[in-house]
């Protein structure tokens, strides 16, 4: 059998940068083991999988231990796979997903994910925290499955030294730290070792829970904001009452096929 397979770098306009994300386009869907292994054998930190549906696609997500509930760069990704390879030619594409429906908008030169928003809360710091990260923050949120972290600047966010093996103990999918940009709206780091990556690259379910955070914090639905890993990425943010506008760009690296 062979399985389409692309790789895909989203939220950058260039090779290298941002997040890449493995996609398999598929008529039906594999044994759930089949598509772990698949995942783990990538070692990206989310492989997405998609079929044909009749009123879009349906699509799921990877990383190299668990599946997912959500995950926006391999759904950028895929989007844009089906625009510039699949010859999809409507303007929107709908996928069905264990977070509900989400389409994926061409506004200009950029992709638009249209995700639930999922504000958090207040809550007290967790001991794990102050010992797994070696600058205390000033605020702890959480959202429905990840903790938000506030810092006082961008420097601090940079200056994070993260013991992943303590972190992974969390009782939370992952950790996302945030504090104002110096040339953007707001930054951010996001640390998910329980589910099997250490620091993701780019990550557009985090901003589900940045975006609601900082609109409130800032006053203002439409930001800027940087992801400050290694390879980095732009995000183009914009807050709908419930729902999150998340839109970045994405560069296709590779094509082949997996042989099973």
């Amino acid at each position: 059998m062979l399985i389409p397979f692309y790789q895909v770098d989203a939220f950058t306009d260039r090779l290298f940068g941002g997040n890449p994300a493995g996609i398999c386009p598929m008529d039906q869907w594999l044994e759930d083991d089949v598509m772990q292994k698949i995942a783990m054998e990538n070692n990206l930190s989310e492989t997405a999988f998609f079929v044909t549906e009749d009123k879009g696609f349906h699509i799921r997500w990877f990383t190299p231990k668990v599946e997912v509930n959500l995950c926006g760069h391999a759904t950028l990704a895929s989007a844009h796979v089906i625009f510039q390879h699949l010859g999809f030619s409507e303007e929107m594409i709908s996928f069905q997903s264990r977070s509900g429906i989400l389409n994926v908008t061409r506004e200009g030169d950029l992709l638009i994910l249209d995700f639930p928003a999922n504000k958090p809360q207040r809550v007290a710091l967790p001991d794990d925290f102050v010992q797994s990260l070696n600058i205390t923050p000033v605020q702890c949120c959480r959202g429905k499955e990840d903790y938000l972290l506030l810092y006082k600047s961008q420097q601090e966010i940079e200056a994070l030294i993260p013991d992943f093996r303590r972190m992974e103990k969390t009782d939370a999918r992952a950790v996302i730290v945030t504090a104002p940009g110096i040339n953007v709206d707001f930054v951010s780091r996001f640390f998910a070792p329980r589910v099997g990556v250490d620091e993701d690259p780019v990550t557009g379910s985090a901003h589900t829970v940045l975006i609601p955070f900082w609109a409130e914090k800032l006053g203002k639905s439409e930001m800027k904001a940087l992801q400050l890993s290694r390879r980095g990425g732009i995000l183009f943010c914009r807050l709908r009452g419930d729902r999150v506008d998340i839109g970045g760009k994405a560069v296709t690296y590779l094509r082949g096929e997996i042989i099973l």
